[in-house]
Formats: C-alpha cells, sequence, structure tokens
C-alpha cells in the first residue's frame, strides 16, 4: 500500500534543529520557506535554487513550500494589490515550478498568524507545551490592547476571570502575555498595539464576507499560473479556529472549506488539513470534515489538542489528544491509495522535553518533540496499513 511522504519543517540554515538532525528522525521531505524575503517581494529564483541545494545535500528533498506569505495588500484587496502584489505572487509560483516545487502552503487569517497566551505550559510529566486560555486572552483584549466593545465578545464568566488574572498581573506578567501574543503577527519589523489597533479597524469594514470574496479573488488570480505549472494550493485552517480580537475568520470549520473549495472548484485550491487547529474547535468533528474534504487535501499538519469545557486547549501527545487520530490516519491512507502521489504530512509541533527543554527552539518545533511525533505517527500508519492489508487477505 502506498504511504503518506513523512516531512519536516525546518526554518532554514538558522533553525537549531539542523537536517541532519531531521535524517535522524526518520523524515524524507523538508517543508520550509525563505523568510529572509520581505513579505510580498518576489522570491528570487537564485534563493530557491540555493535553499533546495542545501536540502539536497543532506539526502533530503524539498517537498512542500511553509508558507509564501499572502500579503496584507492581497487580504484587504488595497488598490495597489493586484498590480504588484499578486504579480509578485504569480513571479514566485512560478519561479518554485522551475526548481520543481509544486506544493505551497498558505493562510488567509488576518493580521494573526496563529494564536497563544502561553508557550510553555508545563505538563505532568514535566515537558513543556503550547497552550490557549480564554481568560488570558480576554485579560489583554480588555485591560491590555483595550479594544473598543471586546466585552461583547467573551462570556460573563471568562470576562469575571479575565479581571480577576489581570488584578493579579505583575509588569512582567504583562509585558509577557503582549509579546506571546504578538508573536503571532508576521512581521519583518516590531508591531506595536497601535499597529494592532489601525489592522482591526480596517478588517471590521472588510468583514468576513469580504474576507472570503478577498481570497475567492486571490485564487482567480493566480489560478492560471497554477494550472499551468502545476501549482497546488493548501490553504491552512485558521490557528484557533474562532475569531480573535474581533478578526473575521473564514477558514474554521467544515462549511468554511466548502465554501471555499466550490468557490473556486479547480483541483489546484485545496487545503492543509491541520488536525490540531481544526481539533482545537468545540464543534469540529475532524474525522467528518477529512471524509467530506479529503480529494482536496495537498498537505497534513497531523498534532492534537485537548480541550476543556471553556474551549481552552494545550497541544496535547500526537496520540492522547481529542482528535481521533487512528480515524483520521486511515480516511488518508484509503485517499492515498488513489493517487499518483501520497499526501506528505509532518508531525506538526510537539513538546519541548528531554534536552530540547534547556535549548532556544521555535515555538513548538523543538526536534525531540516532533521526533516522538513523528514515530508514533508512523508506528500508526503501519498499523492501519497492515490491518487493511489483513483484512483485504482474509476476504
Amino acid at each position: 500500500m502506498q504511504k503518506f511522504e513523512q516531512t519536516w519543517r525546518w526554518y532554514g540554515p538558522q533553525d537549531p534543529v539542523s537536517l541532519q538532525d531531521v535524517r535522524q528522525a526518520g523524515a524524507t521531505g523538508i517543508v520550509t520557506a525563505l523568510h529572509h524575503i520581505a513579505h510580498g517581494e518576489v522570491w528570487p529564483l537564485e534563493d530557491i535554487q540555493e535553499r533546495k541545494s542545501i536540502i539536497e545535500a543532506a539526502g533530503l528533498v524539498w517537498s512542500v513550500v511553509e508558507s509564501v506569505p499572502v500579503h496584507e495588500a492581497i487580504k484587504t484587496k488595497r488598490d495597489d494589490a493586484a498590480a504588484k502584489y499578486i504579480e509578485n505572487y504569480k513571479q514566485t509560483l512560478r519561479n518554485l515550478a522551475a526548481c520543481d516545487i509544486h506544493v505551497v502552503t498558505y493562510n488567509f487569517m488576518p493580521v494573526l498568524d496563529w494564536t497563544r497566551t502561553k508557550l510553555d505550559l508545563e505538563m505532568p510529566n514535566g515537558a513543556k507545551a503550547l497552550y490557549f486560555d480564554w481568560a488570558d486572552l480576554a485579560a489583554f483584549d480588555l485591560y491590555i490592547f483595550q479594544r473598543e466593545q471586546a466585552e461583547k465578545d467573551y462570556p460573563e464568566s471568562v470576562i469575571a476571570e479575565a479581571k480577576k488574572r489581570f488584578t493579579s498581573f505583575s509588569a512582567a506578567d504583562v509585558e509577557e502575555l503582549k509579546r506571546v501574543i504578538l508573536m503571532g503577527i508576521p512581521s519583518e519589523k516590531d508591531i506595536s498595539l497601535e499597529d494592532l489597533q489601525r489592522s482591526l479597524i480596517l478588517y471590521k469594514e472588510i468583514g468576513r464576507a469580504g474576507l472570503l470574496e478577498n481570497l475567492g479573488w486571490f485564487l482567480r488570480e493566480i489560478q492560471s499560473v497554477c494550472e499551468e505549472h502545476g501549482i497546488k494550493m493548501a490553504i491552512h485552517p485558521d490557528d484557533p479556529p474562532y475569531p480573535i480580537l474581533g478578526l473575521p475568520r473564514i477558514a474554521s470549520g467544515l462549511e468554511d472549506y466548502v465554501k471555499i473549495i466550490e468557490g473556486v472548484n479547480a483541483e489546484f485550491n485545496g487545503v492543509c488539513f491541520c488536525t490540531g487547529s481544526l481539533g482545537a474547535g468545540v464543534d469540529n468533528d475532524v474525522p467528518a470534515i477529512a471524509r467530506a474534504i479529503k480529494h482536496r487535501v495537498h498537505f497534513a499538519h497531523f498534532r492534537n489538542v485537548k480541550k476543556d469545557a471553556v474551549g481552552n486547549f494545550y497541544e496535547a501527545d500526537h496520540l492522547g489528544g481529542d482528535v481521533d487520530m487512528a480515524q483520521v490516519l486511515d480516511i488518508f491512507i484509503e485517499e492515498n491509495q488513489s493517487r499518483a502521489q501520497p499526501i506528505p504530512f509532518r508531525p506538526d509541533h510537539g513538546h519541548q522535553m528531554l534536552d530540547d527543554l534547556h535549548k532556544v527552539t521555535n515555538p513548538g518545533y523543538s526536534a525531540i518533540g516532533r521526533l516522538r511525533g513523528l514515530a508514533e505517527l508512523r508506528g500508526l500508519e503501519e498499523g492501519l496499513i497492515y490491518a487493511r492489508t489483513m483484512k483485504n487477505t482474509n476476504k
């Protein structure tokens, strides 16, 4: 049976996790991006070739781009978006295809690429995990950011807890919470609360329907280039799949994904299926979403989360959270058998553990936690394939 392509996210030569580490972990493909190129600028062919050569010299292949950032000018459909930023995006896609790289992950989340409120939640075994807490977010929103009418977005119980926590915060606590939340804004410069406020005003005018319309416009603009050069675009779900700080969300669950797929109903327009992001949604049935859109999944992130009744969540062991990972993998194993090329996946995030507790790493991207996750996912895949093979043999 055809198996997943096992990949690993690598942040480039400055990543504390080396390509040799990746090979030892057992991955064969690399997921990376040219982070030194400013958002909205063309990725030069020479820079792509150089990165690809580094990866191949280590005995690996560059399988997926994560990500070619979509400039805010495109998301907001600014006057200069088509003439400059769309054209630059098209040229980057052409350059990637010229280097035989054909899967591109992106997101269309306004301003914030991801949001957590704590990066080092200590687990019972001493490992550390990423964590999202509604009361901490509300404390930031209501008392630090002081967004107008923010209280309308939270239940009374969360507001009460946020007030209680904020009164106990030290100045250092305030700065740390602000740092962690603003870390989710991809930018070449430090972002101030004033910058964030201006962005929120703009997106309030655009709204959810406007943002979805802008996504469709973006996809139609790049469609001919994608189809000519065999590029597959894979949109990542909102992380977490809820409106944050009043910002609209358009890729949070099954209904959203159906709108995106049917809005530009062509093979290039697909999904990066992230079990962790989707799993954080209280109402999301992750296996049901997988069954419904598996035909448009171009890439997958496998991680797990554990939620409480409020919707707070921490990133759990890859096989130990609320998402039925065995069921999800089995759905995609079946899908892989009908494809010429299997779906690439990577173990998404991982606990900071063992020796990595004493290292500075990108949040969620320490080596050992992801190594454990990859080993668990590989073992689960092997077991599911074996069960399928035995079932077919005994028919």
